[in-house]
């Protein structure tokens, strides 16, 4: 698309507008998307094609259109992150990955459905309904951020911005036949970004294509001052990376295969589009080893203490005296009364439960059994990274273990759900870069898998290259993407 504007082939208004029309196509089934901002992206589209017939495009992707996820500030567009406690809620500043959008030329078609404040495997949690997968509308696109995911497999947007506190670019990613990347934690901007877990969360793309990814990735990457945890180092050549990748040729790569991270509990078809892969790269010039990092057993376990914990802090600020919504009962009410009566309201069940898992884990007498504990197993968790990566360039593993699975069929097993996030969670622990790309269809069912990609800190190149050459690998298997052969959707019944 960036190159038919630069052709002068079609404007930015043109393909605007047809996205605007595949949203109002087939998202009635797909419910990809809370909020579109028809007006605002085609503002922002006139606005791209009168820098262009100036000769002064505001950078490489200036006029194509992107989706941003509803836990991302957006100034003048509701920001609900899925919850009714946020109904309505206009924010009045934009968070820095959407200044950098807009400053960039990218007009801004909306914002993508998700789990209330990030929390789930499935975007079956958004108060205002679930999200389904373009590849079979009775199943889950991954959560929490399933719209970003969907939007993009459905070709309703040809970019988006997820935010991954567990898994939640990478898995939509895996289950959806699309492209997921979480950045270096610190490597993009987290100013703006209603925090889940704020040790965790960390905005990056999703997009058809690792080379897509990178694009948007450059975007959107670098230091923000007004982030704490932002990292003052330059963003690495990620597009160079990403070109160098296609190539290819992996001659003198070093992968790792984490031995934790498979076996019992991997649905045999994603297991077998994993090996395929991990086969593909060694015939491609590849050294391929074997790793262990024993302290991966405890992450899912270790996850669930500290983000409960970090998540029950944060949701304390809504509290129905500040902004959002308010429940007054009946009577003469106190303010705690007020409060109790709002977040009963606004908060769904499985945010209720993490504040009072959190908040138990935070809880006098327990902080040391738990919460400590949790954030030494941590450490156990980076120091295995660190050990792996000095016997292997990038590591490699499946990214989820099943593929998307019915709606509905997890949602009251809260365990059953967050084994979703087993294979993801150690790089969310770490702060470790990881991109998720299409392996294939699992035997099984004809549904999309993925292969997950982690690197060193900072390292974010190293992903996109073996990506990148992974990517085209298997697009020489296959005669073309694996988008392609995704069913067609049509009509809002679809």
């Amino acid at each position: 698309m960036a190159a038919a504007l630069d052709d002068g082939a079609t404007t930015s208004v043109e393909i605007t507008q047809a996205h605007l029309d595949r949203i109002s196509e087939v998202d009635g089934a797909v419910h990809a998307f809370l909020q579109v901002d028809t007006e605002g992206a085609l503002r922002d589209a006139a606005a791209s094609d009168a820098r262009r017939a100036a000769g002064s495009p505001a950078g490489p992707l200036d006029g194509v259109p992107i989706a941003v996820k509803d836990v991302v500030a957006t100034r003048g567009l509701p920001t609900t992150c899925g919850s009714r406690i946020l109904e309505g809620w206009v924010p009045p500043y934009d968070a820095t990955v959407v200044a950098r959008l807009r400053a960039a030329g990218l007009p801004i078609l909306g914002k993508t459905n998700m789990d209330e404040f990030a929390m789930g495997s499935s975007t079956e949690h958004s108060a205002f309904g679930p999200t389904h997968n373009p590849w079979d509308l009775d199943r889950i696109p991954g959560g929490s951020g399933g719209g970003s995911a969907a939007a993009v497999a459905a070709y309703e947007a040809p970019l988006a911005i997820g935010t991954d506190t567990g898994g939640s670019i990478r898995q939509p990613g895996a289950v959806t036949g699309t492209v997921g990347v979480k950045p270096t934690y610190g490597g993009v901007s987290r100013y703006g970004l209603v925090s889940l877990a704020n040790s965790f969360d960390q905005a990056g793309p999703v997009t058809r294509s690792v080379l897509d990814a990178a694009l948007l990735h450059e975007v959107i990457g670098g230091h923000d001052p007004l982030d704490s945890t932002s990292i003052d180092q330059p963003v690495p050549a990620l597009v160079e990376a990403a070109r160098r990748g296609a190539d290819g040729d992996l001659t003198g790569v070093r992968i790792g295969v984490v031995s934790e991270l498979g076996g019992e509990g991997y649905q045999d078809g994603v297991l077998a589009r994993f090996a395929e892969s991990v086969e593909l790269m060694t015939k491609a010039g590849a050294e391929v080893v074997e790793v262990s990092c024993p302290s991966f057993v405890h992450a899912l376990a270790t996850y669930y203490l500290i983000l409960p914990a970090e998540a029950s802090s944060n949701l304390a600020r809504f509290d129905a005296m500040r902004y959002g919504l308010r429940v007054t009962p009946d009577g003469d009410p106190s303010a705690e009364d007020v409060m109790r009566a709002t977040r009963e309201a606004g908060f769904g069940d499985e945010v209720k439960r993490r504040i009072i898992l959190g908040t138990f884990a935070l809880s006098s007498g327990y902080y040391d059994a738990y919460y400590g504990q949790a954030q030494k197993v941590r450490t156990l968790v980076t120091r295995d990274f660190e050990a792996a990566f000095r016997l292997a360039d990038v590591l490699v593993s499946p990214t989820a273990p099943t593929t998307a699975f019915k709606i509905g069929e997890k949602v009251d097993d809260p365990l059953a759900m967050y084994l979703n996030d087993l294979a993801t969670i150690p790089a969310n622990l770490s702060g470790v870069p990881g991109i998720s790309i299409p392996s294939g269809l699992a035997d099984e069912d004809g549904l999309p898998a993925g292969v997950q990609i982690l690197a060193p800190a900072m390292a974010d190149d190293r992903v996109y290259r073996v990506g990148a050459a992974l990517e085209a690998l298997l697009g020489q298997e296959w005669g073309g993407a694996l988008l392609d052969r995704a069913p067609q959707l049509t009509g809002a019944g679809a």
